[in-house]
Parts: structure tokens; sequence; C-alpha cells
């Protein structure tokens, strides 16, 4: 999606957000020059050290932190008008970090990894991460972070249909209220969903998944789930914001996050021709998955001290709100006020579940080439 499409109608927000970092670099640096540069007091407990600003790079590199997702571009410009340290626009999924990230373990070219958790822990055991506790870690719940200090998460997200109100309305179509509903051939013939070896992709067929009786272990129902949409011209799909914003798609599976940013920070669409739903089971059962994303240091990263830096940042009040701004969950969500414009709390509560993140980590590669391998619909890779 391009950066003036996640340009928040909350810029007053951000901008007065950005402002706001002034005040809580104070806390997170502690400024007190140094050799050549500025200091800066950075991490938790043991963790605690200075940074040298004479030793950060031209840019950081950081995988997974891109101006079309989850507000980084936000995020990004924020923290270099706070420490004048641009960083790289990484554009990449979660799933290409890690095999960047492995193709590059003798000699890494990012600092940190930063995108879904399950990835995170999956990068730390094959020993590409080494440990760091940032400043605020200890408000982290402890079941979203490892005890190790390798990965931390700093946002959350929830598996969720986006859907084209008009459309459904010249249609005829009634708004989807189960997963059962998105069969019907009126919607199913320009449904898309994101490929599996995304984070969101992953959660989208897990979340199907589960909602017909599935688990980690027997994946039949989301298969024989795409199988019945397959046949109706529904697809995969990498980038869907662009298809539905030029009408070739209706429906999207996604987070609630890609829906809601769609509905209220897009120029292209009045709020009322897009809706969010989350979604259960055609008996009840949960159909949305609640998805940490989070980050992880390097082992021999290029730039740590900037990298310790940014994380620490990441996880600040401010920069949370950030992560609101684009209705984003953040992780540090029960300290601020959440945007009205979320679905009912109720609607999360009977359709939400979580997947324990190390078994998902010691079977998602499994879960992928499943998937990949039996699926029909088109775009699997």
């Amino acid at each position: 999606m391009p950066e003036s499409t996640t340009a928040t109608r909350r810029t007053v927000l951000s901008s007065g957000a950005a402002v706001g970092t002034l005040a809580t670099a104070g806390c997170l640096s502690g400024l007190t020059g140094g050799s050549g540069g500025q200091t800066y007091t950075v991490g938790h407990g043991e963790y605690e050290t200075e940074v040298d600003s004479s030793s950060f790079p031209d840019e950081l590199q950081i995988y997974c932190v891109q101006t079309g997702w989850s507000n980084w571009g936000a995020v990004m410009e924020a923290f270099e008008e706070e420490y004048d340290l641009p960083l790289y626009d990484a554009q990449g999924s979660s799933g290409e970090a890690l095999e960047d990230m492995r193709a590059n373990a003798q000699n890494p070219t990012h600092s940190a990894y930063n995108g879904g958790y399950s990835f995170g822990l999956q990068a730390m055991n094959d020993d590409l991460t080494t440990d760091y506790k940032p400043a605020n870690w200890d408000v982290v719940p402890d079941d979203l972070k490892t005890a190790n200090g390798h990965v931390t998460a700093t946002r959350q997200m929830t598996t969720a249909v986006t859907y084209r109100a008009d459309v459904y309305e010249e249609r005829g179509l009634d708004a989807p209220e189960t997963w059962e509903d998105l069969k019907h051939p009126d919607i199913a013939q320009d449904l898309a969903f994101t490929p599996p070896h995304t984070a969101n992709g992953q959660a989208s067929a897990l979340s199907v998944n589960r909602a017909y009786g599935g688990d980690l272990n027997d994946l039949d129902p989301v298969i024989e789930y795409h199988e019945a949409i397959a046949e109706h011209g529904a697809d995969f799909r990498r980038n869907v914001e662009g298809p539905m914003t030029a009408g070739e798609i209706s429906t999207v599976v996604e987070y609630d996050y890609t829906g809601l940013n769609l509905k209220y920070n897009n120029d292209e669409f009045d709020e009322d021709q897009i809706e969010v739903a989350v979604l259960e089971g055609p008996n009840g059962n949960p159909g949305a998955m609640n998805v940490p994303y989070g980050y992880a240091m390097l082992r021999d990263a290029p730039n740590p001290e900037a990298a310790k830096l940014f994380m620490d940042y990441v996880l600040t009040e401010d920069c949370q709100e950030l992560f609101f701004d684009a209705y984003v969950r953040p992780i540090r969500a029960n300290e601020l006020d959440q945007p009205d414009e979320f679905p009912d709390q109720s609607s999360y509560e009977s359709a939400g579940f979580t997947v324990d993140q190390e078994t998902l980590v010691e079977n998602q590669e499994t879960i992928q080439e499943e998937l990949v391998d039996r699926t029909p619909l088109e775009g699997a890779q």
C-alpha cells in the first residue's frame, strides 16, 4: 500500500506523539554527551547500557520495518526526527526475512528482526538471534516474550474479514457472520486470502481450520474449505489492498488492522463502503486467531547500539500510540485508550483464540508446506 494511503486521519495525534517523544527521549536516553556523539541510556535491568550516536550508521537496517505496514512509516519518521537516524524501508514478509537471515547468517546485513512472533522464535531456534531486553520489557506479558530476552512482542493483530459493503449491497448479499457465509458463490468469486508462507496468511488458514474443528496436526478442514471456494474463483494474493481499491476483489481475509486502516485511513473510500468482521465457525467455534508481532536482536548485528535504541523506542508509550493510530493493537494497549472504531470487543471474545507460539514454531514449516502442497487455490507461493 502506498504511504499516502496509510497517512492516518489521526495525523494531529501522530504529530503530537512525535512531539511527545521529545519528552520520552529524556526517559529513554538521558543525554550525557559522549565520545563525539550523544549518549543514550537503553535496556532493561542487567541489559541497561549506554549507546553513543557516533557509532550509528547512516541508515539502520531492520527486517520488516516498512512504510506500508502497521504504521511503520509514522514510526520510522518519528524515530528519525527524534534521533536523526533513518531506517531502511525493508519491504518483505516475515518468511522472506527468515530466509534472508538464514542465507546471511555468517555475515548479517540487518541488525534486528521485526515481524511475526513465531518467525522470531524460529530465528532464535536457528541461533540467528541474541539476547537483549529493551526498556519496558517488564510490562510485556510473560507469554509474549521469551525469558532469555531473544524475542519480545510489541503489538498484536487478529484475523478478520474485510469486505466492500457497497458491492455486497449491489449483489444483495448479507453481511458475513461466519466463515460458512464466505462460501456463497457471489462472495467466493472474488474472495482473496494471503499466501500461507506469510505470518498473516498462515494465521488466516489456521483461523478457518480452527473454525471447522481442525488443529495444528489436522489441516483437512481448511483444505476442504479451500476446495469449496476455489471452484468459484477465490485465490491467494500477496497484495490485497490495491485490488480491493480497484474493485477487482470484494472480500479479503487479513488482519483487523488491514481492514480498519482501509476503512478509516484510505481516501479512496467512504467509511461506509468498507466493513470489517471477526468471524466464528458455523457451529460457534473460534475463528479469529490472535497473532503477536515483535522483534529480536540478531547475532553479530552490524549496528547493535542503534538497534537497541530503536527497540527501546518501539516500546515507549508514544510509539505504542502510533500503532493505535493505524488500528494495530499495541502490546501496551491496557495502558492506552483504544479507538472506538475497532469491532465490538464481544466479537473478539467470542471468536478469538490463541495458539501456543512454541508449539506453532515446532509445526510451522510442516504446516506451510502442507498448505502449499494441498491447497487448490492459485497463488499459494
